[in-house]
């Protein structure tokens, strides 16, 4: 950043990032009158009474709608042999929540035990369930497990109002032996469920709908910059003193605060620390940039989890109708049986619907991932200019176990397809790749409106065959998965060249033991060797749970909030406080 930059007020702390865990922060941490709370965010506001309503809506979903609500020119690689694809990254207040499918699935007891062996001290299940709670209004369940008065309503679509094309999904599942489970956060072990969501009357319920309500952002104490860029942070030797930012209309901000908490996401986060001279050192001298404290592990521990998407298309009987806003209800977690591996590690979902358009509804998409990947990739700076994203490697089939799992995966899926009414015939079944076509035609507008529709009358009065090879060709050219299962050589080719993150990046600033080297910050968030600076986001994790990470990260700021509103008390209150009643045992998945 060059010139001078305008004081805009002294606060106690400033949180760079209105995301998930973000938004959690400002609202808990301003709760209390006496401390000063500016949330910082480089993307548009969303205030209650002014939601977008391609952000409001259960469906499409923002994610895939261009560069308005993610950060434009942001590209990983998925392996080490993959050319960079574009990955989607919200930059909007409520960050990935304002742009994603909702799942809230937290994930099972066994991931957080782990995040405690690792060295999170204090976050094994029986710390996190509290939390858990504290966030989440269940609409469907009660009990020990659930909280009921939480800012975040979860709810599901139960078997009785499915579709026909989540029924069918649903049977084939069960015909493989999966049994019917109706609360996926309570009940652990494989099965097929009504998945969780965060949304209600079919309306997107994101955490700044859920935590910057009106009366929040009325509070005199707590400010939002949003529009406004953090490009840097101000340092006096180990202390954090300010956050460094830049408007949209070119100023430079001087946001001072007694503490700084980085909020930005696992890619962002790190590269901050990094440009203010906290990394790895080595990288930093390569950078140009002075090394002020060396942390091994920022940008390290990577993870997200490896997908592969699946299409076919949909005779009219499988199709949903134009009022069904949610286009995914179902979903199921499996064990693999791979050696050394885990139970629960693969995870598969479906959408009766590839998108918002007539072509769109005529295709139906199966999702794939392996849970609790055992491959870890690596984020670099490209350059010191803040202008440049980060070079982000995700390494997702380094370990082979994770390609393994992906192959069992993919025979599942198809040998309970096959036996569906879901699938009309052989050669159905392909992968699909969200390409530069694909996204261009799933951008909202009158013209993608008129031409979809278009394609979609061509694609129905194809016959069979030639319907099957435009799909193909449209969504990379790969062969039907009934060609794959019995080539062993082929089928990994397959899931290599197609593999994918699911935009769940996540441990780059993991928590740990300060005696510990790839760790970058304590179990309270406190960045190792650094005053006044936190992170706070899903970079803490130390490994990916099994679940989508945003129901994870918004438990994360409500129990690091707690904690710091309790040091500032004096005491810790107790987390089981202003929840609805609570058991004197703290319960475990059943």
């Amino acid at each position: 950043m060059s010139g001078p930059a305008a004081g805009v007020g002294d606060f106690d702390v400033v949180i760079v990032g209105a995301g998930s865990a973000g938004c959690v922060l400002a609202s808990r941490l301003s709760a209390d009158p006496g401390l000063r709370v500016a949330l910082v965010e480089a993307g548009e506001d969303t205030p209650p009474e002014h939601v977008p309503p391609e952000i409001l809506d259960s469906y499409p979903l923002p994610l895939f709608q261009g560069d308005t609500w993610t950060w434009p020119g942001l590209e990983v690689r998925a392996t080490r042999d993959a050319p960079a694809r574009r990955y989607e990254q919200a930059r909007v207040v409520g960050g990935g929540s304002s742009i994603n499918v909702q799942a809230a699935n937290r994930g099972l007891a066994r991931d957080y035990d782990e995040w405690e062996a690792l060295g999170a001290s204090g976050w094994g299940w029986r710390d996190v369930l509290p939390f858990f709670r504290r966030l989440e209004r269940d609409v469907d369940f009660d009990g020990p497990l659930h909280g009921r008065s939480g800012p975040l309503p979860i709810r599901r679509i139960f078997p009785e109002s499915w579709p026909p094309f989540c029924s069918a999904f649903a049977d084939a599942l069960r015909r493989q032996g999966l049994p019917l489970l109706l609360d996926q956060n309570a009940e652990p072990g494989d099965g097929v469920f009504p998945a969780a969501f965060s949304n209600l009357y079919d309306r997107r319920v994101s955490a700044a709908i859920a935590y910057l309500d009106p009366v929040t952002r009325r509070r005199p104490n707590l400010r939002i910059f949003a529009r406004t860029t953090v490009q840097g942070l101000e340092l006096e030797g180990r202390q954090a003193r300010a956050a460094l930012a830049r408007a949209t209309d070119g100023r430079l901000l001087r946001i001072a605060a007694r503490e700084i908490i980085l909020s930005a996401g696992a890619l962002q986060s790190p590269a901050l620390l990094m440009r203010a001279g906290i990394g790895p050192g080595e990288h930093l001298r390569e950078m140009g940039i002075p090394v002020v404290h060396e942390l091994r592990g920022v940008g390290a521990n990577l993870q997200d989890h490896p997908a592969l998407t699946f299409c076919q298309y949909l005779e009219p009987r499988w199709r949903f109708p134009e009022r069904m806003r949610r286009a995914s209800m179902t979903a199921a977690r499996l064990s693999s049986g791979l050696p050394d591996c885990e139970e629960q590690d693969l995870y598969l979902s479906s959408a009766g619907r590839a998108s918002w358009h007539a072509l769109g509804n005529r295709l139906g998409l199966f999702f794939l991932w392996c849970n609790r990947p055992y491959s870890r990739g690596s984020l670099r700076l490209e350059s010191p200019d803040p202008q440049r994203h980060p070079r982000v490697e995700l390494n997702l089939l380094d370990d082979p176990r994770d390609a393994a799992r992906l192959m069992a995966g993919v025979r599942f899926l198809e040998r309970a397809l096959r036996g569906s009414p879901l699938q009309a015939g052989p050669g159905e079944l392909f992968p699909a790749v969200f390409s530069p076509r694909v996204r261009a035609l799933s951008r909202l507008g009158r013209r993608n409106r008129i031409l979809t529709a278009a394609l979609a009358g061509v694609l129905d009065m194809q016959p069979r065959g030639a319907r099957r090879a435009v799909l193909r060709r449209m969504f990379g050219g790969e062969a039907a998965l009934d060609a794959l299962v019995d080539d062993e050589a082929g089928l990994l080719r397959m899931v290599r060249r197609n593999v994918f993150g699911v935009w769940h990046p996540s441990g780059t600033c993991r928590m740990g033991a300060a005696s510990d080297q790839q760790a970058v910050t304590d179990p309270q968030g406190r960045v190792h060797g650094v005053k006044g600076l936190r992170v706070v986001d899903a970079s803490l994790m130390p490994r990916l749970p099994t679940a989508n990470t945003n129901v994870p990260a918004i438990m994360v700021a409500e129990k690091i909030a707690h904690e710091m509103l309790g040091q500032r008390a004096g005491a810790a209150p107790d987390p089981w406080e202003a929840t609805d009643e609570q058991s004197q045992d703290l319960p475990v998945q059943a």
